[in-house]
């Protein structure tokens, strides 16, 4: 169980990375820019982009990819369409059943999102997936600048030996 200084500190992690998060989306204005969320929790995931939304100004959009899907370019093209939102949150990688294929396929295609995303594109991964994209999109993975994660104070709590004698 998390002690009360733990819980203060999630907090204020949790929301200074939502702060990093929001202003990352508007530093980007109209240009293609490449955002790594980590967070192994869905259930953290949709409160902090609840949050992101409440905090910030920016038109964000979000989809959930389907466990059936098979490129990340296509889907995102066929789902918004013509819009142009600021920011294109994408859910989903964990349940995406051929996702070693999938990401395989963004590296490849990876010219096609600077050419044609002109917004920021945040990827909701846990640590599998931002595992697997290190060696499955290496070229695709470098263009974001850094991995905005959400559960270290918790993972730190969970993981330290101190705390769970």
């Amino acid at each position: 169980m998390m002690n009360l200084s733990n819980q203060q500190d999630y907090l204020a992690n949790s929301t200074a990375a939502i702060k990093r998060l929001s202003r990352t989306i508007m530093l980007a204005g109209g240009e293609f820019s490449l955002i790594l969320a980590c967070c192994n929790s869905v259930k953290t995931q949709q409160q902090i982009l609840n949050s992101l939304k409440e905090f910030s100004s920016a038109d964000i959009q979000e989809i959930m990819l389907s466990p059936s899907a098979e490129t990340l370019y296509t889907t995102i093209k066929n789902t918004i369409g013509d819009s142009r939102p600021e920011a294109l949150v994408v859910k989903g990688l964990e349940s995406v059943a051929a996702i070693n294929q999938l990401l395989l396929s963004t590296n490849l295609m990876r010219d096609e999102f600077r050419k044609n995303c002109h917004f920021t594109l945040v990827l909701w991964v846990n640590d599998e997936i931002l595992s697997k994209l290190v060696w499955l999109a290496p070229d695709f993975k470098n263009w974001a600048a850094s991995t905005i994660r959400f559960d270290i104070a918790h993972q730190h709590f969970i993981e330290s030996p101190a705390l769970s004698a």
